[in-house]
């Protein structure tokens, strides 16, 4: 007999691939498997709002790189990036809300 699954998945989004990599959580740093972590971008303004709209007006081109993070899991439910889910509302896949 075999044990029940919580998620069809296990969680990781690999397929059958075999390994995946590791990366470090940005909070915590526990190494967890690449394809379980989750990835967040953000944007980061070098500039003061004010002062960025004043030199776009001129026309002038300001950058802003974009920001990479990964989160073990304990650490995005933590910081709301993902939301516990129902049994009913893990089985449909990709509908969160």
């Amino acid at each position: 007999m075999f044990m029940p699954l919580k998620r069809a998945s296990r969680g990781r989004t690999k397929g059958g691939k075999g390994s995946s990599g590791v990366v470090q959580c940005t909070n915590c740093g526990q190494t967890v498997p690449k394809d379980k972590a989750k990835k967040v971008t953000s944007r980061l303004n070098l500039v003061e709002h004010t002062l960025a709209k004043e030199l776009r007006a001129q026309g002038a081109y300001i950058a802003s790189p974009t920001v990479l993070k990964h989160y073990c899991i304990s650490c995005a439910i933590h910081f709301k990036i993902l939301k516990i889910r129902s049994a009913d509302s893990r089985r449909k896949r990709g509908k969160l809300r």
